[in-house]
């Protein structure tokens, strides 16, 4: 789970600047990516309501994660102030989520929405638009030198932006092991960290990553209490 990495990055670590697909970004400890050219914010697999869709099914999470995570969005977006946001799909754990959201969440979502343009991409968890909240619904979306979907695709994919894998690096030194959330990125496409407090994630040296980065330019930008450290994949440990 990501709670642990979460309270981390509640601070006022700086994001860490770099070039993807020729613009600038910031990838920010708190998960998100921002672009000050569009002054445009992403962020992916938000996974809201996430446990009342397991009270659903007769399995119980303490029902607090879609209060965390709004929390920790406001802070992004106050962080930046972006004029369009962009969530990369997975916003919500399931289908019903939207539509069965208590009335105080979705205050809060709709006043965090409010003044921008918001583009909800379909994921696989929740592939109809989100219900009552407005906003843009959209398969996939360019934007300036970026197209964002939920799924990565296989293949070279100059400046698509993804979400959907959760990627994780775990760093391993000095009989220690580290691991943490990550973006992960060649310098022309990249795949996102969730954001979702009880959200898990996958290693990115798992086979599912394979071929979606150049070997050589693959960095994981792992998540880290203090800053942000830019780490090529080939020094990365599995697990």
């Amino acid at each position: 789970m990501n709670m642990i990495h979460r309270r981390m990055r509640q601070g006022e670590a700086p994001g860490l600047e770099t070039t993807l697909n020729g613009g600038a970004v910031v990838c920010d400890p708190s998960g998100v990516l921002f672009a000050p050219s569009e002054r445009l914010l992403v962020v992916s697999d938000l996974h809201l309501e996430k446990g009342a869709a397991f009270a659903r099914r007769g399995m119980f999470l303490p029902p607090y994660d879609t209060d965390a995570t709004l929390l920790l969005l406001e802070a992004a977006l106050d962080r930046y102030q972006p004029h369009v946001v962009v969530a990369l799909g997975d916003s919500f754990h399931d289908r019903h989520g939207a539509g069965l959201m208590p009335d105080a969440p979705r205050a809060r979502l709709k006043a965090a929405m409010a003044g921008r343009d918001w583009i909800w991409i379909e994921g696989n968890h929740d592939p109809e638009p989100p219900a009552g909240l407005g906003g843009l619904c959209a398969a996939e979306v360019s934007i300036g030198s970026w197209h964002f979907r939920h799924e990565p695709t296989a293949g070279e994919r100059p400046g698509e932006v993804a979400g959907h894998l959760h990627p994780a690096a775990r760093v391993s030194g000095n009989g220690r092991s580290v691991r943490g959330a990550c973006f992960a990125s060649d310098g022309a496409r990249m795949v996102m960290p969730s954001f979702g407090v009880t959200t898990g994630g996958l290693n990115v040296l798992d086979p599912a990553f394979a071929g979606l980065f150049r070997a050589a330019d693959a960095r994981a930008y792992v998540i880290g209490a203090a800053r942000i450290y830019p780490i090529p994949f080939a020094a990365l440990s599995r697990g």
